[in-house]
C-alpha cells in the first residue's frame, strides 16, 4: 500500500499576502482558490515538480500563523535556488554546506520556516 503525502496546511495571518509571496515570489504554482463559505477559503498551491502541495486559507487550522518550522524542499542546485529567491525580494540565508547536504533557508511573511537541500552525491 503506497502512502503518500500531498498536502500540508501552512498557518497565515494574511491569505492573500501569502499567496502572493508563495506564488510571485517563492514560484509555487497556484492550484485553487476558493471560498467555500463565511468561514472558510481553501487555497491550494504547489512547489514546481512536487507531488506535495501547501494550503493556504480561513478556517483550515487552529494553529497560530508562523508556528511551522521545519518545512523542507529539495532541489538540484541549492546555489541557483537561492538566486531564485533573492532575485524574487526572498530573504534567503546563505548556502550552508553540510555532510547531508547543502542548505538554504527563508521564511514566509508570517515567519513558517523553510529548508531548501540540494542532496550530496550518492555512491
Amino acid at each position: 500500500m503506497d502512502w503518500k503525502l500531498e498536502l500540508v496546511t501552512i498557518p497565515v495571518s494574511d491569505v492573500d499576502r501569502a499567496k502572493a509571496f508563495y506564488v510571485d515570489q517563492v514560484g509555487f504554482t497556484a492550484d485553487h482558490d476558493h471560498r467555500v463559505s463565511d468561514e472558510l477559503r481553501f487555497v491550494q498551491l504547489t512547489p514546481p515538480g512536487s507531488a506535495c502541495s501547501i494550503a493556504l486559507g480561513e478556517g483550515l487550522t487552529d494553529a497560530a500563523p508562523g508556528s511551522i518550522a521545519g518545512l523542507q524542499l529539495v532541489v538540484a542546485d541549492a546555489d541557483a535556488a537561492r538566486a531564485h529567491l533573492v532575485e524574487r525580494g526572498v530573504d534567503a540565508g546563505e548556502v550552508q554546506d553540510l555532510p547531508w547536504g547543502r542548505f538554504v533557508s527563508f521564511a514566509d511573511p508570517d515567519g513558517n520556516a523553510w529548508s531548501i537541500q540540494q542532496l550530496p552525491p550518492r555512491g
